[in-house]
């Protein structure tokens, strides 16, 4: 069950990092947050990313060996790596319409994929 709340906080974790990181760029979009100063901006974006730690180190200790969990310190990297990239490729597409997904994207992925493979080999 631990592998799976990991993975699951991990998720929810990177959801709430990649908006804050990038989520952001939309606002010039939205009327309200036209003119707001860079430092709003930060904060905003500080707050979101409040959410995102709340998550992360929660989903750190339950993956980690040394708290019981079922991951090493790399294996939670590699998985966490993993994520990011898969949650800020689905945000892109969907929040940002000119983005693409290309063919040397999707080899990208399948060499991330064999880096699981070949950190969790045994």
């Amino acid at each position: 069950m631990r592998v799976l709340y990991t993975i699951l906080l991990l998720t929810l974790s990177n959801a709430f990092m990649t908006f804050a990181w990038y989520g952001h760029l939309k606002f010039k979009e939205m009327k309200w947050s036209q003119n707001l100063p860079l430092i709003t901006i930060i904060l905003i974006s500080w707050g979101i990313a409040l959410f995102e730690y709340l998550l992360q180190v929660p989903a750190n200790r339950l993956g980690f060996k040394e708290y019981g969990g079922p991951f090493s310190l790399i294996e939670l990297k590699v998985i966490q790596e993993v994520i990011t990239l898969t949650v800020f490729m689905l945000f892109s597409l969907v929040f940002f319409k000119n983005e693409t997904f290309r063919v040397n994207h999707l080899i990208g992925f399948v060499f991330l994929i064999l880096a699981v493979y070949f950190v969790f080999k045994k």
